[in-house]
């Protein structure tokens, strides 16, 4: 009985360790939710399930330690229902960020993005005009834009030098035009028409070079924050299936030990039925 509690204690106490990541990547989440992707619900779910599991653990940690039959129930009921709403979560991650990247550019570095690359629920959300005017403010107010200014010996970087530059989905969407307008650059952030505009991209007559403005307004940017959410979620939903995976192995190690807490409390001999047990004999002495 003893061994059996030490088990269901250690197997509580490392889930209570497993919900740290989830919370992390939840709380890393926010953080981006902050600055880069702009979109500030999508953290929720895994703060909440990394809480859930912290404080279910514990409870049951405390029902082994104190052979508490109800905690354990509550822990085994409660974890059930936290591991569903964990796969739950894993699954919409997936399904909302299936579709879309950035497109490659013939001597550029970076990649452009197009809205149109994008579908379901999550680019509905994203473009919606009401949502959107809120993460267009977000990233404005980030600075993102403002921050990709370089210089090389006091001179500021060439038109080269910024084409063989790695740029962020939410740099390339939202602090330059698109490459098929044809507009000719002068810094990071701004960039003059040259011999006029070459490309159809309903995109290439949002630029703006005012430093509010830029190509905030654009699908590109949307589709640029798109991308970031979705490198996001695809990063954090990679460790969730990794904390998943152990947390299904330790709740069916957790319920065996149960049951076996059970077993002997109702002094049920191993293998054997109660029904089963072994009965006087009629010829002992």
């Amino acid at each position: 009985m003893r061994s059996s509690n030490h088990l269901i204690g250690l197997l509580n106490f490392a889930t209570f360790l497993l919900s740290i990541p989830i919370l992390g990547g939840g709380i890393w989440l926010s953080s981006r939710a902050n600055n880069t992707d702009c979109l500030k619900f999508l953290q929720w779910p895994l703060i909440i399930i990394g809480v859930s599991i912290m404080v279910v653990s514990l409870a049951g940690f405390a029902g082994a330690c104190y052979r508490n039959t109800f905690l354990m129930w509550v822990y085994l009921f409660v974890m059930f229902f936290i591991i569903a709403a964990l796969i739950g979560f894993i699954i919409f991650a997936y399904a909302v960020t299936d579709k879309g990247s950035g497109r490659p550019l013939s001597n550029k570095a970076y990649m452009d993005y197009y809205l149109g690359d994008y579908s379901g629920w999550l680019e509905e959300h994203v473009a919606k005009d009401s949502n959107w005017r809120k993460i267009a403010s977000c990233v404005r107010d980030s600075k993102v834009c403002q921050k990709m200014g370089r210089t090389v010996n006091g001179v500021p970087q060439t038109a080269d030098m910024f084409f063989n530059r790695k740029l962020s989905s939410v740099q390339s969407g939202c602090c330059k035009p698109p490459t098929e307008c044809g507009y000719t650059y002068v810094n990071e952030t701004t960039w003059e028409t040259g011999g006029g505009i070459t490309g159809t991209d309903p995109d290439c007559t949002l630029w703006n070079n005012d430093q509010r403005q830029l190509c905030y307004s654009c699908n590109s940017c949307k589709a640029g924050v798109l991308a970031s959410i979705r490198k996001s979620w695809r990063k954090v939903s990679v460790i969730n299936i990794v904390v998943l995976i152990i947390l299904v192995i330790f709740y069916v190690i957790g319920c065996a030990a149960f049951r076996n807490n059970r077993r002997i409390d109702n002094d049920e001999p191993y293998g054997e039925a109660r029904m089963t047990k072994s009965q006087p004999s009629a010829f002992q002495l």
